[in-house]
């Protein structure tokens, strides 16, 4: 039997979609969610601290703050080949928060990147075969993208 939690991060962050059919191909932002989803069996040794637990929920918090909010909250992700918008950002100079990735930014995409940042430092202990399943961003209220391996 397996057992599964969550743990989120919010960051405030801006984007664009250069070459989307509608309003997401402007300057904008969002109040993004980013969800861990982990598994894996409830550690059993007994006087431990993670005791009952998967994995503190601290412990997430804390690689989610270092490896997805500390990155991009009151930043700007643009993709690398949208010439347009990072010869804007460059107006702004060094004292802008400027995060140049390999792919559009959308929610679909995001959730895979997070994943990718956060899958390294999700580590058994104890023997409980942890692992990250999925990563969950929410764009807005009604919009959600999964990335699962």
């Amino acid at each position: 039997m397996t057992t599964t939690i969550r743990r989120f991060v919010e960051t405030d962050t801006g984007h664009r979609v250069p070459n989307h059919k509608s309003k997401c191909k402007h300057l904008h932002g969002h109040r993004y969610r980013f969800e861990a989803e982990i598994e894996g069996d409830v550690v059993e040794e007994s006087g431990v601290s993670e005791e009952g637990m998967l994995i503190d929920f601290s412990d997430v918090s804390q690689i989610l703050t270092e490896h997805i909010h500390d990155v991009v909250d009151h930043a700007f992700i643009v993709y690398e080949n949208d010439l347009e918008a990072r010869a804007a950002l460059n107006l702004m100079g060094d004292q802008h928060r400027t995060v140049v990735v390999g792919f559009i930014p959308t929610a679909e995409n995001l959730a895979k990147w997070a994943f990718e940042q956060v899958k390294p430092h999700i580590q058994t202990s104890y023997g409980n075969r942890l692992r990250l399943v999925a990563m969950h961003v929410r764009e807005t209220p009604k919009s959600w993208a999964s990335w699962r391996e």
